[in-house]
């Protein structure tokens, strides 16, 4: 990502899911004319529960310079706001926080990929990538985004993303088995309405900045390049301004994995605690502030960052009925929605109920 980054080539056409290959070395044409059509791989990335993904490179040179065409899945306009995803991701990447963006088409995405080493249930737990993890996230929390430019306070867009989602989610299936685990499984809406407002007051109490997250860091979108000793995050169409701790308990719910979910391997409290240290230190050490961490300030952190896990599942459990109404992507969604509102109701009152320290 060393290269001058240069705004993103427009191309006013839609790509067919189906002939992502062939749109995509057409327009390399003009992304990156010096390399030889003939001579250009493709290649289809596994993981991607949103989009379709795939990338090109020169053949023989997997990593050195690959370019990604992210097609986007369909009916995902309903959850993601593509304009501001392309605007936070050139000046993401003009700070190094993600990625140079290449080209913009009608449905899809090219930008650069990032060479590395996927994380893992186990990797993440690393301290070492703990703490390059720690520094990527203050780095992106303290990035401005189009939006600030008027110097206005941002504000959490967190509720504001819920409120409409929950609004989208469907209420039946068209398929009677779904239809069947979803009545089962699955409260009403009247009931999620009440879950949201509890949550609203509990996250709004709560006194911490407001910084431009991520928002899904799980553990696949996390590249551990040992060759620079840094780590990258990718897939940035989540990000918006957001509560601080937010990105951490999304993160540490994604300790789980996603492909065989198993949340006793969500971080216990010792290991928070030290990861909280550890970004806190950063933290101040990015606003010029003292490294000498109180006690009080790493339990009131743990306090908020659980309430936020807890939240975190909620979203992902909304987000995961409307794909599993409209997805076409091979991945049971409405199972995943089902998990993730089961370790919600689970940790509600074990969560909710935290106190921060008393001053």
């Amino acid at each position: 990502m060393a290269e001058t980054v240069r705004e993103p080539v427009h191309f006013d056409q839609s790509i067919d899911e189906n002939e992502i290959e062939s749109a995509g070395i057409e327009a390399l044409k003009t992304v990156r004319p010096q390399w030889d059509p003939t001579n250009i791989k493709a290649k289809v990335l596994s993981g991607g529960i949103t989009n379709k993904l795939v990338c090109f490179y020169e053949d023989g040179k997997f990593g050195e310079d690959t370019i990604v065409i992210r097609v986007y899945g369909q009916k995902t306009d309903l959850i993601i706001d593509r304009d501001s995803e392309k605007k936070n991701m050139v000046v993401l990447s003009k700070k190094d926080i993600c990625p140079p963006l290449y080209a913009i088409f009608n449905n899809a995405l090219m930008y650069g990929f990032a060479s590395g080493m996927v994380l893992d249930e186990k990797t993440v737990r690393d301290s070492h990538i703990g703490l390059l993890i720690t520094r990527a996230l203050v780095k992106l929390q303290l990035a401005k985004s189009p939006e600030e430019s008027s110097g206005s306070k941002p504000k959490s867009e967190l509720f504001d993303r819920l409120d409409d989602w929950l609004q989208k989610m469907p209420e039946n299936f068209d398929d009677p088995v779904k239809q069947e685990k979803f009545s089962k499984h699955i409260k009403p809406r009247s009931v999620l309405e009440s879950e949201l407002a509890t949550l609203k007051e509990h996250l709004g109490a709560m006194e911490c900045p407001i910084v431009y997250a991520h928002n899904d860091l799980l553990v696949g979108n996390i590249i551990y390049n040992e060759k620079s000793d840094k780590v990258t995050f990718i897939d940035h169409e989540y990000g918006m301004f957001n509560y601080q701790p937010f990105d951490i308990g999304n993160h540490f719910c994604e300790f789980a994995g996603l492909d065989e979910v198993d949340y006793n391997l969500y971080p216990d409290k010792e290991f928070q605690m030290g990861w909280l240290r550890t970004y806190l230190k950063e933290w101040n050490k990015a606003n010029g502030k003292s490294a000498d961490i109180l006690q009080a300030e790493v339990e009131t952190l743990y306090v908020y960052v659980n309430k936020c896990a807890l939240t975190a599942h909620f979203f992902w459990g909304v987000w995961a009925l409307i794909q599993a109404k409209y997805s076409t992507i091979d991945f049971d969604y409405l199972e995943y929605g089902v998990i993730r509102f089961g370790e919600y109701f689970r940790r509600k009152e074990e969560f909710l109920s935290l106190q921060v320290p008393s001053k």
